[in-house]
């Protein structure tokens, strides 16, 4: 990849790319708004602006780009700046607003806007939102979101699920590339990112995501921590972040740093997590503490030509997973270590249609223990993960307003100790283009993608226990159009619709063994076809000065959903577990989503969002008559209000929180009931000596509610955390 990126550098004559710089304003009181958070949309490139409220983004190459301008307590600014033969400087002046940032300010100097520009069918948490969440993991952080649930299994253990979606189907990034780890693989096996070194958290649908997978029906969720940068920034600058939770005794500790030194920015990212067992309303879940550090260090050159990086990270985790009389009454103990390393490089071309040509190249090596006692190893997992993509992207091309297109692969090199499952690697390719023009008041995004994926265990088996363990292959095409109309006064209408392609995983054709961490003894299936779907979305927005509103409907009908199903037999070998075998059936998951959030008084919003999800099975297969049964694991009805007082640089509210019953339960899973949960929470940011100070106080479960998670693997044995007080204290230097 840096050898194409040289040969390019070679033949490029003087300076090709430009630099957006500004300063970001108060438009009532004219003060300068220091440490706002500017994102340059279709480069993904992003900047703090420093104390004095001034901001710069480096090598941009000529085109038309989307800029938008985030700080707690302003609305959200868009700004379409055109670069054609010089430097742009801005002068941003944003709006006081009482809202959480749904609402969005759209300037453009040169031409009116539509809607059509203003929504993307994608999400982003950042500013006071993500400190508001921010938990101790992914999953957590990101629950609140309406469709957004978390399966869990103790205190690390969790991933999130989006509309029913999990595991494969959502796909976790961190600046745009896999994490290596295999907590997509079952419920005990955490994710190895930690939301505490994030700027933001994006979540993408629809064709844009077809750029990181075929599989992401459910989506994909990327954390933003700009390890290595794009950009040259004009001074020191970074955060420091502590704080802890009472429900687990828990503390943490963060330290973002980001030193520009001539052509070079060196970023760094120290975060350590530890904490106790979980206290629930009935008492403490045993074995759930936990000790996790995230380090990482990244160096980029940058040039008017573009740049070039490195990084190298750890995620160190020790945790626990709680007691199951039937599996293991004393717990397992889980030991993981990952290491990353990491290229990065991008290419600004010279009078050419291409904008720019960026590749990545990735070494995750993983490796994960399961101990049944102190000195015994149940299970050994190791698995390293390589992965190289190049991609590029054009500005103005006939009708085309901007697109994308490139080529991906990844080697996934895969062994487990303390089972039969056979060693196996697999190998994937893909090639994809994204699209994205404008009509009048529509715009329409397009994707397509190619995938090849080789799945080959390291000796063929013909007479396993499962059946012809041998090489399987699987070819595939997956599309998507994305289309939003704006239909004026703030209404806008689109719709998603995704046609996708997953082909089954190492895990799914292969495993054999007992599972103990998740209580499961797991059987593969080495004759699965691969998994598709059609995923239909309809929903329409209106955004007005102070007041928010936005309706979805989906529709997602998978014809050979892949999932383990527990057959209610117990194992021969292993009585206490249950056999869980991989099976492809028919599948349909439907529901809504609907949020609103209202300025009220002066000082007073109102929010409140619902979301319902339905999935269910044809057992056809399985039974050999005609019917359908629900599928396991799919969360409630769930519905959350929000009153909030907003003044100045204070926040302070309240959040209601309904699940229902869930009795839509699939074979052999109990159903639970429903909840009403009633937390508190409070903000405060100040500025003194030129630093910003922001404290953030929860107060979850205040009446110390006893209620299960129906996504909790342990849901049947112990309830969800009790009340607990937490604490974050953030530093912008």
């Amino acid at each position: 990849m840096f050898i194409l990126l040289g040969s390019f550098y070679t033949n490029a004559p003087g300076e090709n790319s430009f630099t957006v710089s500004g300063t970001i304003f108060d438009k009532e009181s004219n003060e300068r708004l220091s440490f706002s958070y500017v994102h340059l949309e279709e480069l993904n490139r992003t900047a703090v602006a420093d104390k004095e409220g001034s901001f710069q983004i480096t090598n941009i190459p000529e085109g038309e780009y989307t800029f938008s301008f985030h700080r707690i307590g302003y609305k959200t600014q868009k700004r379409i700046v055109k670069i054609s033969d010089k430097n742009v400087v801005l002068d941003i002046r944003l709006t006081p607003t009482t809202l959480s940032g749904e609402t969005i300010e759209v300037i453009d100097v040169n031409k009116e806007l539509t809607g059509a520009n203003i929504g993307h069918a994608s999400k982003s948490v950042a500013g006071a939102t993500l400190r508001r969440n921010l938990g101790g993991t992914l999953a957590k952080t990101l629950s609140g979101l309406p469709g957004m649930d978390q399966r869990s299994l103790g205190n690390t253990p969790a991933r999130p699920v989006i509309r029913g979606l999990g595991d494969e189907r959502v796909i976790i990034l961190q600046d745009g590339i896999s994490t290596g780890d295999i907590s997509d693989q079952s419920a005990d096996h955490s994710v190895t990112v930690d939301p505490i070194a994030s700027s933001e958290i994006q979540i993408a649908k629809g064709a844009a995501a077809l750029a990181y997978g075929a599989n992401a029906v459910g989506g994909i969720v990327n954390v933003v921590n700009n390890l290595i940068s794009p950009t040259q920034p004009e001074k020191i600058s970074g955060t420091g972040t502590f704080g802890g939770e009472t429900v687990n005794e828990s503390g943490f500790l963060g330290l973002n740093l980001s030193l520009p030194a001539s052509n070079f920015v060196v970023n760094t990212h120290l975060n350590a997590r530890n904490g106790n067992d979980t206290k629930t309303p009935i008492g403490p879940v045993k074995n759930t503490g936990f000790t996790n550090t995230n380090s990482a260090l990244g160096v980029s050159y940058v040039q008017d030509w573009g740049y070039i990086g490195a990084s190298f990270g750890t995620y160190l985790s020790d945790y626990g997973i709680p007691p199951d009389p039937n599996g293991h009454p004393n717990g397992v103990d889980i030991e993981m270590r990952k290491f990353n390393y990491s290229l990065t490089g991008e290419f600004l071309p010279k009078n050419s249609f291409i904008s720019t040509i960026e590749g990545d190249f990735s070494i995750n090596n993983y490796n994960h223990k399961e101990f049944e006692t102190s000195s015994s190893i149940g299970t050994d997992f190791g698995l390293v993960t390589t992965t190289t993509q190049i991609r590029a992207t054009h500005g103005h091309l006939g009708f085309l307003d901007h697109g994308s297109f490139g080529l991906w692969g990844e080697i996934e090199d895969y062994a487990v100790r303390g089972a039969s499952t056979p060693d196996a690697n697999s190998y994937k390719f893909g090639a994809f283009a994204i699209e994205e023009f404008h009509l009048n008041a529509l715009r329409l995004e397009t994707g397509l993608r190619f995938d090849y994926v080789l799945n080959a265990p390291k000796e063929d088996d013909p007479n396993s226990d499962i059946g012809n363990i041998r090489e399987r292959d699987f070819t595939a095409l997956s599309s998507s159009v994305s289309a939003i109309y704006n239909l004026g006064k703030g209404f806008s209408i689109g719709s998603i619709i995704l046609h996708s392609f997953r082909a089954p995983s190492l895990e799914e054709l292969y495993s054999e063994g007992p599972h103990l961490a998740s209580f499961t003894f797991e059987i593969g299936n080495p004759e699965l076809k691969p998994e598709r779907s059609l995923a239909k979305e309809l929903f329409t927005r209106w955004q007005g000065n102070d007041s928010y509103f936005e309706v979805a409907l989906y529709h997602n009908d998978f014809s050979n959903f892949i999932y383990a199903r527990n057959t209610g037999q117990a194992n021969n070998r292993f009585p206490t577990l249950n056999n869980y075998q991989f099976v492809g059936t028919e599948a349909l998951f439907y529901g809504f989503e609907v949020q609103l959030e209202t300025k009220v008084l002066n000082n007073f919003t109102f929010g409140a969002s619902a979301s319902y999800t339905i999935a269910r099975q044809d057992t056809t297969s399985q039974t050999g008559e005609e019917g359908t049964r629900p599928l396991p694991q799919i969360p409630p009805f769930k519905a959350k209000s929000t009153i909030k007082y907003v003044k100045k640089g204070f926040e302070a509210g309240t959040n209601f929180t309904f699940a229902a019953e869930q009795n839509r339960t699939g074979e052999f899973e109990n159903p639970t009931a429903s909840y009403f949960l009633t937390d508190l929470f409070a903000q405060y940011r100040f500025s003194s000596q030129r630093l910003l100070h922001t404290i953030s106080l929860n107060v979850n479960n205040i009446f110390n509610e006893e209620y299960y998670n129906h996504l909790s693997l342990i849901k049947d044995l112990r309830p969800e955390p009790g009340r607990n007080f937490s604490l974050l204290y953030r530093l912008y230097f």
